[in-house]
Formats: C-alpha cells, structure tokens, sequence
C-alpha cells in the first residue's frame, strides 16, 4: 500500500468545502490517519485538452523521445488526459507510463488522397470510407476521426472531400464498432454536409453561421473550435496561399475575421463546446490556458470554459471525476482558477494516478 495524501480545499465544479484523501491511486472521502497534506486550495478534475496530437509534429511523426516531451509538457500544464484527435503513431507504450497523462485516441485521420498532409492520414476513396472508419475504430479508444474538408488545388479553394452518402455510412459504421465520429471541418460546405451525416462532435467549425449554429445546437453535437490556432495561423495561411490560390486565400481570412464572434454566437445558442488546443502541429504542446484565454476573450464565460477543460469534457468522454473511487487526476490551485487566468496558469499541485506530479 502507498502512503495516503490528503488534500483540503474546494472542489469544483460544485463548490463543496471537502477533505479528499488519496490512497493507492484513487480518491476517498472517507478519512485516513497519519495521511500526508500535500496540498490546500481550488481543486479541479486534471485538465482535459480535448484536441491535441501527441505523437505528431508539422514535420510528421515525432520518435518516441519528442513524443514524450510533448505529453510531459501537457502534464505540466495541469493536463492529465488528452484526446488525442488523430496522429500515425504508436502512442500505447505511454498508457505504461504512470508519470504521464492518460490519452483517449481516435486513430489516425482518414482523408482522400492528396487532400490532407502527407504522411499523416490513411487515405482512401469514399466507396472505401467505412471501412476504413471501422479499421481506425480498433485502433482508437472510442472515437475516430475523418477530414472533411481541405484546399482543392483543381477548385482553387476549400472543398469537402466526401459525397453525403458515403460519410452518413462512414459515422453509421463509426457507431457500429462502439465509437463516436469528429470530422475536420474549416469551411460552410463540408460543416453543413457533416451534420447531414450525423457527426458526433465538430472540430474547428470555422464555417458556423446562424442556420448551421441551430442545426448544432438542436442535435446537441459537440464543437471544438481550437480557437487558439486559428487566431494564430490563418492568416499565415492564407498568406502563402495568395499567389497560387487567390480565393482560398480570401476564404481563410473570411473566416479568420469571423471564427470568434461565431463561437460566441454557438455558446449563446447552447451548442456544448470543448476545449482543445490543436497541439502537435504547429501550436505547440502544453498551451491549455492560451486555449482558454482564446476563448474567453471571444465572450464565453470563464468557469464554463474551464468546464470545458475538466469536469464537462471528462463528462463528455465518459472519463472519472473527483467521485469516490475515481482515480486521483486533479490539480489544485491556491485561488478559485475561474477567477483568473494567472491563477489558472499556476497550479500549486498536480497529482497523477495518486502522485504528485508538480
């Protein structure tokens, strides 16, 4: 048996003053004497960064080392599981690895060919598209993920890469294998066509208007707007695009300029939206609170989207929270994180699996 912990403090989300206690790796409300108090405070589920990409880097696939380095600076970011939204490598030695965070995988990114990044995506044609979501279901922890739309070199611009039909039956035999279907989506065309086809959650969305919010919203699906990077990286984009692809160029600065005022607009609407950062591309790992800052500054309310990277998204992955029983993941803060950033970003602990991390 390990030495038990105690933490005193307020547990979020439900405000409760409570005395947790930490033994073997799981939570107790129920007391043990002689436990060591490491700690005082706010105390949150661990942080969940519910788009990421452990395993990838713009380069490509990272080795065994770089992939490490990203989880561990995840982890120190108060980040104790990741959903992982598509990478080529093989990341299930970290499940060994007490020391670093738990990942909830989706596979690798199904596109067509010559329409998503070199290297990353198993790529097929659309009377090839459920099986291959059935393939990557096995490989996943109950999710898969499928590009929906990229740049057209022939169009000039984005476009989707699927028919209807073929990505209505792709999410019917993602839901057959046990596993819920996200898709890529920047644009309006490909985000409308993915509700069509009943898709459980969206990344990115930047497409959103009014019609295809309420779409959203009645059905309840999910958005992660990984808002941080398209802030960040569109206009880049776009910028090298100009020359050859004038009108996408133009497409990704339309929305650029409105991503954030759509996001507010899918918040007011009562579409659930999660906190993700993109990371393992070009954001760079361990920028949970940047996300979070992102967000906030395009008008949502602070605790809901730190909801959002904790309690909601573990809600929302069906993953443990602070109940009696659940493993010990949580991160303890010296004020109330929902109060302010600075807080948010400074953690006075974070334990992992019963140990202290940080």
């Amino acid at each position: 048996m390990s030495e038990a912990l105690h933490v005193r403090g307020v547990r979020l989300p439900d405000e409760t003053d409570v005395d947790l206690w930490i033994v073997d790796g799981v939570v107790t409300y129920e007391p043990v004497p002689d436990a060591v108090t490491i700690g005082t405070g706010w105390i949150t589920p661990g942080l969940v960064d519910m788009h990421c990409h452990i395993g990838l880097a713009a380069s490509g696939e990272t080795d065994r080392e770089a992939t490490e380095a990203q989880a561990v600076r995840d982890r120190d970011s108060g980040v104790l599981l990741a959903r992982d939204c598509g990478t080529p490598a093989d990341t299930r030695w970290i499940d060994d690895r007490e020391d670093l965070p738990r990942i909830v995988r989706a596979g690798r990114h199904v596109a067509r060919p010559k329409r998503y990044m070199r290297d990353v995506s198993v790529d097929v044609e659309p009377p090839e598209l459920p099986a291959a979501v059935a393939e990557q279901a096995t490989r996943g922890d109950g999710w898969v993920k499928i590009v929906g739309d990229w740049i057209d070199r022939d169009a000039g611009d984005l476009t989707p890469l699927w028919p209807v039909a073929a990505l209505t039956d792709a999410v019917a035999a993602a839901h057959a294998a046990g596993a819920r279907a996200t898709t890529h989506v920047f644009g309006r065309a490909a985000l409308a066509e993915a509700l069509e086809a009943g898709f459980d959650c969206i990344e990115h969305g930047t497409g959103l208007d009014d019609e295809l919010t309420a779409r959203m919203a009645a059905a309840g699906t999910a958005l992660v707007p990984t808002l941080l990077n398209v802030v960040e990286n569109f206009p880049g984009i776009a910028d090298s695009g100009q020359a050859k692809f004038p009108a996408y160029a133009d497409h990704m600065r339309r929305l650029w300029e409105t991503a954030p005022a759509r996001i507010a607009a899918a918040y007011e609407a009562g579409v659930p939206i999660f906190v993700g950062t993109d990371a393992g591309g070009v954001i760079a790992h361990g920028r949970i609170v940047d996300e979070i800052a992102t967000l906030t500054r395009a008008g949502l309310p602070l605790d809901y989207v730190l909801g959002g990277a904790s309690w909601r998204a573990r809600e929302f992955l069906g993953r443990p929270g602070l109940a009696e029983g659940d493993p010990a993941d949580l991160v303890i803060f010296a004020a109330d994180p929902r109060a302010d950033l600075a807080t948010l970003a400074a953690p006075s602990r974070i334990v992992l699996r019963g140990r202290v991390i940080a």
